[in-house]
């Protein structure tokens, strides 16, 4: 009997307690042909097309930077977390993307070497960023509180954000599919309509929250 219902998302796989669930964010890896590196298909260029655009939209959102290498960090993290999303959606597969221990992990490194490099390369500017042009001096201490604040929470509406928006339809899907025996003919197959609605709906979330992840973190890095 499980204690509450979120108790679905628990980790649960392991051996000698070595928990094996998070094994989830490489086995599509270790299960993907390799000739999918090799021979040119549809698939490549569907995925080329997409990362081409993501390059130049997070291209024009960083504005002009340095490093040209900045871009394909982004979009590797685009990659990863919607092929986390992904992975999530098939059954007994563990879902990695809805816990704050990996969302935090993808969050906090990236925010804090925003910081770090801010501070140390363009002190001045991170400063002059604390209080918004044209703010009264009566003002100014209660803004660079209230900017200190939202900058610090940053990572955490990040990791926040995807896992609740990944847990949410995931556990929705779990309360419908529960009551599937307790249902007549009729009702279990608008059960099942609506569950594979849902699972449409999910597979959009997946693309649309990893996307905003993205875009998020590009968006704090053109601020420094």
């Amino acid at each position: 009997m499980m204690s509450s219902l979120f108790s679905v998302f628990d980790p649960s796989t392991d051996i000698m307690s070595l928990p094996l669930n998070w094994i989830s964010t490489c086995i599509g890896l270790m299960i993907m042909p390799t000739t999918f590196w090799l021979i040119p298909s549809r698939c490549i260029f569907v995925w080329d097309k997409i990362t081409s655009t993501l390059h130049k939209e997070f291209k024009v959102l960083v504005g002009p930077i340095k490093n040209p290498g900045v871009t394909l960090t982004l979009i590797s993290l685009f990659a990863f977390i919607l092929f986390n999303n992904f992975l999530g959606l098939f059954p007994y597969i563990f879902t990695s993307s809805s816990h704050l221990v990996m969302t935090l992990a993808l969050s906090l490194p990236l925010w804090m070497t925003f910081m770090i490099y801010g501070w140390f390369n363009y002190t001045q500017h991170m400063l002059a960023h604390l209080v918004p042009q044209g703010t009264p001096s009566l003002l100014m201490p209660f803004m660079v509180l209230i900017e200190t604040t939202s900058n610090l929470i940053r990572p955490g509406t990040l990791a926040i954000r995807l896992a609740a928006n990944m847990i949410a339809g995931h556990l929705l899907i779990t309360l419908l599919g529960s009551t599937g025996p307790m249902l007549s003919m009729s009702s279990t197959i608008l059960l099942t309509i609506t569950q594979i609605a849902l699972l449409l709906l999910e597979l959009a979330v997946s693309i649309i929250q990893a996307y905003v992840f993205a875009v998020l973190t590009t968006l704090y890095l053109s601020e420094i």
